[in-house]
């Protein structure tokens, strides 16, 4: 009878495969846990580098306009300010999709309680979308809205609010008027306007680190700021960019892009998920070695089975195939159980920091993430992790003949 009549198909392989976790039960999980417990550690700590990039890019980029979009602004040391023909000549370049001109002054806020010196930014419902500043409580107001976004600090000096965990509740939606301050580029004079009615509070920024302010939309001040402070640039498409900060920079702007601090910002948490990535595969080598240990101590102790299955017509390729059959089943089931260990282990983390940062007052949000096509990855690395552990041993039995076997049992 041809050696081919007795090959065993893949459903035979893996049925005596799984012999091993009768014959053997509590090596068989000791090594599996091994797996996952190294699987695990690296999806655990690549988990938290995505997430770590994912909210440290989200915060830098809450909108796609931001992305491409410049702030333009003359150094302080010219003592100039950006004027209507400036913003004439920069919207007239080819380069140029939008702009959003800044104007900051100061201004007395009065609501019904007190009055306080804040500062005002002066801008185009625009503003949000392509600075990519969004309200942290509440919204940002429209086009022809009567509202204002004010910041935290803002809200507590004008006694709208109590304590930081009440000002959503205590500020959102009450009115403020303001009296603006339009200061003279070239003398010490004031003039004074207004906006048109009192602004409802549509929306807060959560900003400690800088004095308080308040969002106003242009169209609700009765006098048209003399000059700008910044302007928002955003250009055609992303191929623009460069071309366009070049434009900027020759008439004399300092330019700040936020696709450059994407690009440093990428670049950090890659070597960072690359560190961290490191300590998670050193994890996973160790139980790599531990299972290849289990496989060649099952080698040792089937010997005798080996040279059986051998004097009963099973080929040197049947032989061979079982032993990476049960490695690689192994290293499938590491896998999994590392996925489900590691994830397990992450949203834990991520329930339990999302329920402190409500408590606090905050947003709730993931720390750790992980991309599908990461735990697909891991999955097949760690079956193929199984197949090369087992292939020393599977070799050693392929060439054992069954009187070799018998001999050394």
């Amino acid at each position: 009878m041809d050696n081919l009549s007795h090959r065993l198909s893949f459903k035979d392989l893996l049925k005596l495969s799984l012999r091993i976790f009768r014959t053997k039960p509590l090596r068989s999980f000791l090594t599996i846990f091994g797996m996952s417990f190294g699987i695990g550690t690296v999806l655990f700590l690549i988990s938290l580098g995505y997430g770590l990039q994912y909210i440290l890019i989200g915060k830098l980029v809450s909108t796609e306009d931001s992305l491409i979009t410049m702030e333009a602004l003359y150094p302080s040391e010219t003592e100039l300010n950006i004027t209507q023909e400036d913003i004439k000549n920069i919207s007239a370049m080819p380069e140029v999709a939008e702009i959003s001109p800044i104007a900051e002054f100061t201004a007395e806020t009065t609501n019904e309680d007190s009055t306080s010196l804040i500062i005002v930014k002066i801008i185009k419902p625009n503003y949000f979308r392509l600075s990519g500043q969004l309200p942290d409580m509440g919204f940002s107001f429209l086009e022809s809205e009567p509202a204002t976004v004010i910041s935290n600090a803002t809200a507590q000096i004008t006694g709208l609010a109590k304590s930081t965990s009440t000002i959503e509740q205590d500020a959102l939606y009450k009115q403020l008027s303001f009296k603006i301050f339009y200061q003279s580029e070239t003398t010490l004079s004031v003039e004074e306007t207004q906006t048109k009615q009192p602004l409802g509070i549509k929306g807060i920024i959560i900003n400690d680190l800088e004095p308080p302010f308040a969002l106003i939309p242009a169209e609700f001040i009765e006098k048209e700021p003399p000059f700008y402070r910044k302007i928002l640039v955003k250009a055609k498409d992303i191929d623009t960019v460069e071309s366009l900060r070049d434009q900027l920079i020759e008439k004399g702007f300092l330019i700040s892009a936020r696709i450059d601090l994407v690009n440093q910002a990428t670049k950090v948490m890659r070597i960072i998920t690359t560190v961290l990535g490191v300590f998670g595969v050193t994890a996973l080598i160790v139980a790599a070695v531990g299972m290849f240990n289990t496989m060649v101590v099952s080698f040792l102790e089937r010997i005798f089975e080996v040279g059986i299955i051998k004097s009963i017509g099973a080929t040197d390729s049947d032989v061979k195939n079982l032993f990476l059959m049960e490695s690689s089943v192994m290293g499938f089931l590491g896998g999994v159980g590392g996925v489900i260990l590691g994830m397990s282990v992450g949203e834990t983390a991520n329930f339990f920091l999302s329920l402190l940062a409500k408590r606090l007052g905050g947003k709730p949000f993931d720390l750790f993430i992980t991309p599908l096509w990461f735990i697909i990855l891991i999955i097949a690395s760690s079956t193929i992790i199984g197949l090369i552990a087992g292939f020393w041993p599977a070799r050693k039995a392929s060439f054992l003949s069954p009187k070799e076997a018998f001999i050394r049992k």
